[in-house]
């Protein structure tokens, strides 16, 4: 068993600390979180660098690289600032659905914008009353002639708005299904396409830069060519999906983790208190102890994850963990750097406030910790007669 990273990969970790030393200026960075302002400029120079799409194909404009990769890329990005490198991560959100289940022309089309950073990519699935229920849906496609017809509402739409090139639509396509998620499409959307409106989901705890739509189809026309894959196949190619996005997501987690103890870290080893280092007294350095351990613990689930769906082994159970335990880990390696910083830690200057208010929707969206449970428990359990 070999733990030690590839050399190509070692390069691209170097890589991207390297944009991320040249690029991730702190002064604006906060001024982009007062503004909660897209990082458009650092997005495209991303995208230049090759560092959105890493594992489309090259002939899509990517690097033919894997998801180990991806996450490598997304680690060091969220280590470097939790919502610029969150932004930089979901650039592409969801554009596996396309590479995974598209056909040619839907590939060619759309994969290389998105990797080239002229686009934001955007799943659609969440609805405002299911929430993380995507076994029903109230969106609704009907054929009519040649085109589909889409009506519906989502909601917590990642990239939703303005810089949106297109949305991958879950919706209802047999009514008559006995079991709702059998009877559901994916529909490839154009975010230009007349009667698609989006509106902001308002002042978030975290990711404020991120933009989050409330998108609106209403009448929406788009031609029987957009299906995404098989008709009422959807709900089964979005949980497929989701064993990749799991592992991004994951990531996030780990690099956001990563980030806050860094800077906890260079605070208590320059911070003088009752004469000393903070970092000399043994509380603290119990607390790093941990820190340190929790985020180790959390990379060794992450990237197994990776490695393992790179291998072409699809384990949700393992995703799941790799996404719970990331997450967590996050949100309590952030609380323990405020704590560390003290009065300094809660203020948005110090930076560790704002991981923390980051760290959180990693365990949210992509599925709650609550919806990982289920699966990791429904893959020990197995099905009871």
């Amino acid at each position: 068993m070999e733990f030690e990273l590839t050399k190509e990969q070692k390069q691209i970790q170097k890589s991207v600390r390297e944009f991320v030393k040249g690029e991730f200026k702190k002064d604006v960075i906060l001024e982009l979180e007062e503004k909660h302002e897209y990082p458009e400029k650092i997005w495209k120079k991303a995208a230049e660098l090759g560092f959105i799409g890493i594992h489309f194909p090259e002939v899509y404009s990517g690097m033919g690289l894997g998801v180990m990769e991806n996450i490598l890329v997304a680690e060091e990005l969220c280590r470097g600032d939790s919502s610029v490198g969150a932004c930089l991560v979901l650039a592409d959100f969801a554009s596996e659905i396309i590479l995974h289940f598209g056909n040619e022309e839907q590939k060619s089309a759309w994969l290389p914008k998105v990797a080239e950073g002229q686009m934001l990519s955007c799943g659609a699935f969440t609805e405002p009353n299911h929430g993380s229920d995507i076994t029903r849906m109230d969106t609704t496609a009907v054929i009519d002639g040649d085109e589909w017809v889409i009506n519906g509402t989502k909601i917590f739409i990642t990239n939703g708005g303005p810089l949106a090139g297109f949305y991958s639509v879950l919706c209802q396509t047999d009514q008559d299904a006995e079991l709702g998620h059998r009877g559901m499409s994916l529909l490839l959307v154009e975010a230009d396409r007349p009667g698609v409106s989006t509106a902001s989901v308002g002042t978030k705890m975290g990711i404020r830069i991120m933009d989050t739509a409330e998108v609106n189809f209403k009448d929406v026309r788009v031609p029987e060519s957009n299906l995404i894959g098989k008709e009422n196949r959807g709900f089964y190619q979005v949980l497929e999906f989701f064993d990749e996005s799991r592992i991004l997501i994951a990531a996030q987690g780990l690099g956001t983790a990563q980030g806050a103890f860094d800077r906890a870290l260079a605070y208590v080893k320059s911070r003088e208190q009752f004469g000393k280092k903070i970092a000399q007294f043994q509380i603290t350095q119990h607390k790093l102890a941990d820190m340190a351990t929790k985020i180790e613990m959390a990379r060794l689930l992450v990237y197994k994850a990776a490695w393992n769906f790179d291998e072409g082994r699809i384990d949700p159970k393992l995703t799941s963990m790799a996404k719970m335990v990331a997450g967590r880990t996050a949100v309590e390696v952030c609380d323990e750097a405020i704590q560390l910083l003290g009065g300094y830690g809660y203020m948005l200057e110090y930076e560790v406030e704002k991981f923390y208010r980051d760290a959180k929707i990693c365990e949210l969206y992509e599925g709650t910790k609550e919806i990982q449970k289920n699966t990791i428990a429904s893959a020990i359990v197995g099905k009871l007669k």
